[in-house]
């Protein structure tokens, strides 16, 4: 059974924050898609594919309760995809939700105040919004602000042929038609004791949100590294728009990262939430896996 069948009431504290790991259902991705140029006889010890090719991966949001606030970090897939799609990236929501794992800490959609999106990707932003009896699209959280960078918003809303199958308006302009959403500008505060190291490898301007009272530190990695096995540098996904970009931000990152003793927060590893970093004669690798907490 794998970290995704659960919600977890282990915590990590960071400042005035409570973290929380929030599972919101499961899906798959193909595995040559994931791992780019990397073998499939190289990736497949790391992730068993299933028999479409595809890897198992979590859709894993984190939740931070603090400062007068709730905050989520990314929610999932969401619940408005037709059953094709259900089919073609095995969606499963049946062991859980984001409603229903926010319900077993006792919230409901109304607590949440802030939601921050690292990008506007169906895997990353589908849960902001959700389709009520009459077919009408609206947002998930009626009280909260989204937080994304505007440089991204420009290019969600302008893709190109390459990855336009990524974006799916319903996810995210009811929010700006609402006028819930707010644009972030480069690495800046987002909320107090919450930053960002932008990136652009993957796609334009995502946000992965750095928690730190100082002395300790969490990065928030969403695609930068969708799994552990993508610590490695060259293990980087055939989806980025910009592989040799996402090479150099990795590289920064991890050196940044490994200095600090940061945590990172894995969202799509189905088993491992969270590792550490450390230094050795082959480079920076992953140590420590274990649940957030």
């Amino acid at each position: 059974m794998c970290l995704s069948d659960f919600v977890s009431k282990k915590t990590m504290n960071i400042g005035n924050y409570n973290l929380y790991s929030i599972q919101t259902g499961t899906f798959a991705l193909d595995g040559g898609a994931m791992f780019g140029v990397v073998p499939k006889t190289m990736w497949e010890k790391a992730i068993q594919p299933d028999e479409k090719n595809r890897i198992g991966m979590a859709a894993r949001a984190l939740l931070l309760i603090g400062n007068g606030r709730k905050i989520l970090i990314d929610d999932g897939n969401g619940s408005k995809f037709n059953d094709k799609l259900r089919s073609i990236y095995k969606i499963d929501n049946s062991r859980n939700d984001l409603l229903s794992s926010l319900k077993k800490l006792d919230l409901s959609s109304a607590d949440i105040t802030d939601v921050i999106l690292t990008h506007l990707h169906f895997d990353h932003a589908g849960g902001s919004t959700f389709r009520d009896a009459d077919g009408i699209v609206k947002p998930t959280f009626p009280n909260a602000k989204y937080y994304v960078q505007r440089e991204h918003w420009e290019a969600a809303n302008n893709p190109t042929e390459r990855d336009k199958a990524s974006f799916f308006r319903d996810d995210f302009m009811p929010l700006y038609e609402h006028g819930m959403m707010n644009f972030t500008e480069g690495e800046g505060e987002i909320l107090p004791g919450i930053s960002c190291r932008i990136c652009n490898g993957h796609t334009s301007a995502l946000q992965a949100p750095l928690i730190s009272d100082g002395e300790t530190t969490l990065l928030y990695v969403a695609d930068l590294m969708p799994t552990i096995a993508h610590v490695q540098l060259p293990w980087i996904m055939g989806y980025d728009l910009r592989p040799l970009v996402t090479l150099e931000e990795k590289r920064r990152i991890l050196n940044e990262a490994v200095e600090g003793n940061w945590t990172l927060f894995f969202e799509h590893d189905a088993t491992v939430e969270t590792c550490r970093l450390q230094r050795t004669d082959k480079g920076i690798v992953a140590v420590n896996p274990s649940p957030l907490g």
